[in-house]
């Protein structure tokens, strides 16, 4: 009898393996960090073939470190980095150019003229969604247009696109199958979030042959096997975070804290407008009823720890850093922007670039390590506010987690900062774990929803420590500086 859910968790900078057993308990993990590539200012890339050698690595990797075997498997369930495309030869399986991650902003420029000529109301109507790179369309489109021979190629139906999910099920499966699930599909500005479907209007807007698509899938549908294990569970990282988090039911919130910072309302069957800037998208698919979500992207978090370490080397480590931000009682007035990538919601700012104000004489990297804690935080209390303005309530619990909400000081700070609890729940893999459970409804393995619900449990509870008026002097001074890192053109 298969005793385990082995769950891909596929990010921006690493992939990972984890083994859940029946009681939701990561019984082993494996990651390998894969190449970042930045060929121009603005541009993100990543290598797809290394993103699948490291991908079976860590499975392989896992498996072996328990000693079981895929008879002991039950299901295998895929979490990706969304909006990240690709094109490949739908024989061959190479791919014809890196892929393109969804921090890249080579297309600011493009999806700047589709907004100018008017095209956005219409493509948000279907798609909730806004014309920024961030997302996929665009991304596909540059590629056709970029790589030789790569649009005759593809209306000739020779290749192939997709997120990387659809990449991991096409290498797990040998080609035999191409598909995308519900939630990635909602994250290119090619589906239409209403229907579940492809958009002929979308397609014809970006120039995108619909021959390249993936098949749309439900998040619990067995899609193929690897080895003889059934592929059973897919969903992008953000609504497999939520699904992780056993937010079912609407008016339920969770932020992830990753390489991005990602805030997920559910709203249940029914698709929210925000006033507020922010993204309407796809929750969940089940039997082809979709559920769904209101969602504020930022671009930058745990990237900007990883920048402030690689870029600007003011420490080793990640406990290096910790022990620097807690030596100061504050920032010092120093106030990061982490516009490396342009601001994302609410903002909508592919041309706003990164800066540090604030700066004097007494300033240490401490306080910079400190303003990056906050930084972060900033970013988050601005979805919180757009997504109590769109529900019409105060949201006065927030479920938490990624990596970096092992950090004590960085909860504390944001419970602070937002004035509301932050509850971190003793399996801090919500994402991983989301793709496992979704893996497991799919093959039997867990019966329902309740019975996963009922091995979420709280781990801490972060509650605020300061009073409103030190909590809009310093947001005063977060304003003052995002109106600095914004650029004329800004969205």
């Amino acid at each position: 009898m298969a005793r385990f859910i082995l769950s891909l968790d596929q990010g921006t900078t690493s992939s990972r393996s984890i083994l859940f057993d029946e009681n939701g308990v990561a019984v082993a993990t494996s990651q390998y960090e894969f190449r970042q590539y930045f060929p121009e200012s603005g541009w993100v890339e990543h290598d797809a073939v290394e993103i699948w050698e490291t991908q079976l690595k860590t499975m392989l990797e896992v498996m072996e470190k328990v000693g079981v075997t895929e008879k002991d498997v039950a299901g295998i369930g895929i979490t990706n980095q969304r909006e990240t495309v690709l094109l490949w030869d739908r024989r061959t399986g190479e791919p014809v150019a890196n892929a393109i991650v969804w921090q890249d902003r080579r297309t600011a420029d493009l999806c700047r003229q589709m907004r100018d000529a008017g095209l956005e109301p219409a493509v948000s109507a279907l798609t909730g969604l806004r014309l920024d790179p961030y997302f996929s369309a665009s991304k596909v489109q540059w590629l056709l247009d970029h790589v030789e021979g790569a649009r005759e190629r593809a209306e000739a139906g020779e290749l192939c696109m997709g997120t990387i999910d659809s990449w991991l099920v096409y290498k797990l499966t040998e080609g035999k199958v191409h598909v995308t699930d519900a939630t990635n599909a909602s994250r290119t500005l090619l589906c239409n979030i209403h229907t579940g479907e492809w958009d002929d209007i979308l397609l014809g807007k970006f120039g995108v042959p619909r021959g390249v698509l993936p098949r749309i899938v439900d998040c619990t549908e067995v899609v193929g096997e690897w080895r003889g294990v059934p592929i059973s569970g897919m969903a992008g990282d953000q609504q497999a975070a939520l699904f992780g988090q056993a937010c079912y039911a609407p008016g339920m919130a969770k932020n992830t804290y990753g390489t991005g910072c990602f805030m997920l309302l559910h709203t249940g069957d029914r698709v929210v407008r925000s006033q507020n800037q922010l993204l309407s998208t796809i929750a969940l698919q089940r039997g082809g009823k979709r559920e769904y979500c209101l969602e504020g992207s930022v671009f930058i978090a745990g990237s900007l720890f990883q920048w402030l370490r690689d870029g600007l080397q003011l420490f080793d480590t990640v406990q290096e850093f910790d022990a620097l931000a807690q030596s100061v009682p504050d920032s010092g007035g120093v106030v990061i922007v982490p516009a490396l990538s342009g601001l994302g919601a609410p903002h909508w700012d592919p041309f706003a670039r990164g800066l540090i104000t604030g700066l004097s004489r007494g300033t240490t990297k401490a306080h910079i390590c400190r303003a990056a804690i906050e930084a972060v935080s900033f970013q988050s209390v601005e979805l919180l506010e757009c997504m109590q303005g769109d529900a019409s309530r105060e949201i006065s619990e927030l479920r938490v987690d990624g990596g970096a909400t092992a950090s004590d000081l960085l909860m504390q700070v944001q419970a602070d900062l937002m004035g509301c609890d932050l509850v971190r729940p003793e399996i801090t893999e919500t994402t991983a774990f989301g793709a496992a459970a979704l893996a497991g409804l799919g093959v039997g393995f867990w019966e329902s929803r309740e019975a996963l619900a009922a091995a979420w449990r709280e781990e801490k509870r972060f509650s605020p420590q300061k009073g409103s008026s030190w909590r809009k002097g310093r947001r005063a001074e977060w304003d003052k500086a995002v109106r600095m890192a914004m650029s004329e053109s800004g969205m």
